[in-house]
């Protein structure tokens, strides 16, 4: 929980005195800097500081505030917390061995279709072709997709990406090559560049014969970071 360490950085962000905010929220001085040091508020106390900052409970008490932009604030401020960090998405639904591990559940061309509309499903989820890779770290989440196209060189057409699940959007480096899951234009592989401008991810192919473009986060139902490369056939 990081209410304290929030209001203090958004009182200061405001640049605001303790004594100025405490005024302007009804309180005294030392009841906020008691609150600013893990004194826990009522309940009503709690909604006025969200009002007051534009900023939803959640993040207000979820969220560490001062690793994020001035864009991202902006835009929590504007109530699009969900998807600017793409945090509280959904649980991530998996399929897993007889031994309890997790199996990199493959999702071939003519499954993508499906993919974007029933990626929650745990029986379509359980369909899926599945595979291991045993030399990679085992505190993550893989899957892997087949290739669409040639936007990507060298990474050609039918080629395999596996990839593992990006819990958190901020933390996603520009340039890094991502499958995107989208809700209207399918699975894309590209390079992804954050936030560009209000609202958007940029996305850039490798092959420069496709422009990049911009993509709402508002579209994007799951973002996977690129991991290896595999070239193989399955029978399904």
């Amino acid at each position: 929980m990081y209410f304290a360490d929030n209001l203090k950085f958004l009182r200061q962000r405001r640049q605001k005195s303790q004594m100025d905010l405490a005024a302007e929220l009804g309180l005294t001085r030392t009841t906020l800097s008691g609150y600013e040091k893990n004194v826990q508020p009522p309940f009503k106390v709690l909604i006025r500081i969200s009002e007051y900052f534009n900023i939803s409970l959640d993040a207000l008490i979820k969220y560490r505030l001062e690793v994020l932009s001035e864009f991202q604030l902006s835009q929590i401020e504007k109530g699009f917390d969900v998807d600017v960090t793409g945090n509280k998405l959904r649980l991530l639904t998996i399929s897993v061995d007889s031994e309890g591990d997790e199996n990199i559940e493959m999702v071939p061309v003519k499954a993508q279709a499906g993919y974007t509309s029933s990626y929650g499903d745990l029986d379509f989820i359980a369909s899926l072709p599945r595979f291991k890779l045993p030399f990679l770290p085992k505190n993550r989440t893989y899957r892997s997709f087949q290739i669409k196209g040639d936007s990507m060189l060298p990474i050609k057409e039918g080629s395999w990406v596996t990839c593992s699940f990006a819990e958190d959007w901020t933390t996603i480096k520009d340039g890094k090559a991502c499958i995107v899951v989208t809700k209207d234009e399918g699975i894309v592989f590209k390079l992804i560049y954050k936030y560009l401008d209000e609202g958007n991810f940029l996305l850039v192919s490798t092959n420069r014969d496709y422009s990049p473009y911009k993509l709402p986060v508002s579209q994007i139902l799951e973002i996977w970071l690129f991991e290896t490369v595999n070239t193989f056939e399955i029978s399904k």
